[in-house]
């Protein structure tokens, strides 16, 4: 039987290219975007198979009528891909309460509500995926990007917790962890930037990273698309999957110094029990 997604974010970036994937694979996508005419070229090529449905995913408040909706055309929906995001930098001085909350709406309180409107219906039919779409970032994290990644790694620890609950149910939970892949995340008006103090040197660096960095990733977002396409059919799904070698390499890189800061400590750290 074909799948039905239900695909945040999917006018740009790896939104467009997993609905492309699924549909090429037969599959049903309702496109997300808060701007559903950005897809009218694909569901004028496949009528039948996209569909575009206007969602702003921090309104958390329209999403489970939103969810109820496509459940009452499609009679399920398969994969939910929690895809919607942006990019934004700056120091943790530098970041604004508004600027923080505005970023956790949008990568966390709204997946966590889509979450919550799609789980009842694939835990009843003990059937179903969760792609939450993460980012190297969500592992590790540097200079200028720690309110994006303090978003990520939030949503990760969340998916962790998740993925151990419905697990019994047959459901799928899969952290995607890109690095840098050719979507529009870092252009020019679409990223987050928080006002220079100029204090800090090391942020700026990022701040011309993300500047210089827009059209020259290596990642191939259509490549990605098929390999998460592939871990979701695999017999063994990983909780996470990182994409690309500059974010598997990074990702490596961090675990062997939490490593290493772990067992230099181990001695002094295991010796904190109360005395016998």
């Amino acid at each position: 039987m074909n799948k039905v997604w239900l695909v945040t974010g999917a006018s740009s970036g790896f939104g467009r290219a997993i609905t492309r994937a699924a549909v090429a694979a037969g599959d049903v996508v309702v496109g997300a975007a808060r701007r559903p005419e950005a897809l009218d070229d694909l569901t004028a090529a496949h009528p039948d198979q996209v569909e575009a449905l206007r969602l702003d995913v921090t309104d958390t408040a329209a999403i489970e009528g939103a969810v109820r909706d496509v459940l009452a055309r499609h009679g399920r929906i398969d994969v939910l891909v929690n895809n919607a995001g942006r990019t934004h930098v700056g120091a943790v001085e530098e970041t604004t309460d508004e600027e923080l909350r505005d970023l956790f709406d949008l990568h966390f309180f709204g997946p966590a509500a889509l979450v919550r409107a799609v789980l009842p219906q694939m835990r009843e039919r003990r059937s179903g995926a969760i792609v939450q779409m993460s980012s190297v970032g969500g592992q590790l994290s540097f200079a200028g990007f720690g309110a994006y990644s303090g978003t990520k790694f939030a949503l990760e620890g969340l998916s962790e917790a998740l993925a151990d609950e419905v697990r019994e149910f047959g459901v799928k939970v899969l952290i995607v962890e890109p690095g840098a892949f050719r979507t529009s995340l870092f252009e020019a008006g679409r990223a987050g930037v928080s006002a220079d103090s100029g204090i800090y040197p090391t942020v700026g660096g990022t701040r011309a990273f993300l500047a210089g960095g827009h059209g020259s990733q290596p990642g191939d977002p259509d490549k990605a698309a098929a390999v998460i396409l592939a871990a979701l059919e695999a017999g063994r799904t990983p909780l996470r999957l990182p994409l690309g070698e500059d974010s598997t390499g990074a990702v490596l890189a961090h675990l062997d110094q939490v490593r290493e800061d772990v067992v230099a400590w181990e001695k002094e750290s295991g010796a904190t029990a109360f005395d016998a």
